[in-house]
């Protein structure tokens, strides 16, 4: 006796699902660390999409499914996930950016340390700014909404209807020119109370001319800006909820707009 456990059908189907929320997880920077193992990815990735299966209703035809129709629906899903992935980490370039910046204001230029995330040289101020912003990402619940999001996104854009003639691009550019902004607001306590700071030190070498200030400025700049960032922390965190809650809306915007 055999027994099926999933028909051709449903194999197609299932394979759709996962090519889009595979391309999410792979995006999320929860998982784009290195610690996250390609396998961890692969399986979670694998397993959510076991669970959506039953609750979406996308159906195909085997029959008209050619190898080379089903890899460019795969391919289109695949695109379609890394622009919401690239659409959630925008906010997390926008914590990295404006740590970069303060880490260069503060004298930390050449304190580089090795993201675990990018595998690249990262400010250490960025790096702490990116954990903070991934550790609120986490309490927040909003990994809770990108699922909730990755639903609701085969109602609105069924599979295999990917198109960039909307205002998808524009959308995306706009978005991506305000998260520098959002960069530079995250940090804007920090990099007033640093221009003070430097402003007053250079008074001061003019006022004292044997005063070492080059000297001075690395204690004082470094020890000012901790500060601040330690009593704007809360104020940075009602930012980042703030962004994390309007990013339904923003993705489910984008899956309109395509």
């Amino acid at each position: 006796m055999e027994i099926d456990l999933f028909s051709i059908e449903q194999f197609y189907v299932y394979l759709i699902i996962l090519a889009r929320m595979a391309a999410v997880v792979a995006a999320l920077p929860v998982f784009t660390a290195s610690e996250a193992s390609m396998r961890m990815r692969v399986g979670l990735a694998a397993a959510v999409s076991l669970l959506l299966f039953p609750v979406l209703d996308i159906s195909v035809d085997p029959a008209s499914l050619t190898p080379a129709i089903l890899g460019l629906i795969v391919l289109r899903e695949t695109v379609l996930g890394l622009l919401l992935g690239f659409t959630i980490q925008l906010i997390f370039f926008a914590v990295q950016f404006g740590g970069t910046v303060v880490g260069y204001q503060m004298g930390f230029a050449a304190a580089n340390i090795l993201d675990p995330q990018n595998q690249e040289q990262m400010p250490l101020l960025a790096q702490f700014q990116n954990v903070f912003a991934i550790l609120v990402f986490l309490v927040l619940n909003a990994h809770h909404v990108v699922i909730r999001v990755m639903i609701r996104s085969y109602d609105i854009l069924p599979p295999g209807n990917l198109d960039f003639s909307g205002r998808a691009v524009p959308f995306l550019m706009e978005l991506t020119g305000q998260m520098f902004v959002l960069g530079v607001q995250l940090v804007a306590p920090v990099i007033a109370a640093l221009i003070v700071s430097q402003f007053i030190l250079g008074i001061m070498s003019r006022v004292f001319s044997q005063l070492q200030v080059f000297l001075l400025s690395f204690p004082i700049n470094i020890s000012l800006a901790l500060i601040i960032i330690g009593l704007s922390a809360e104020m940075i965190m009602l930012m980042l909820e703030y962004e994390f809650f309007e990013l339904q809306e923003r993705l489910l915007r984008l899956l309109r707009m395509l």
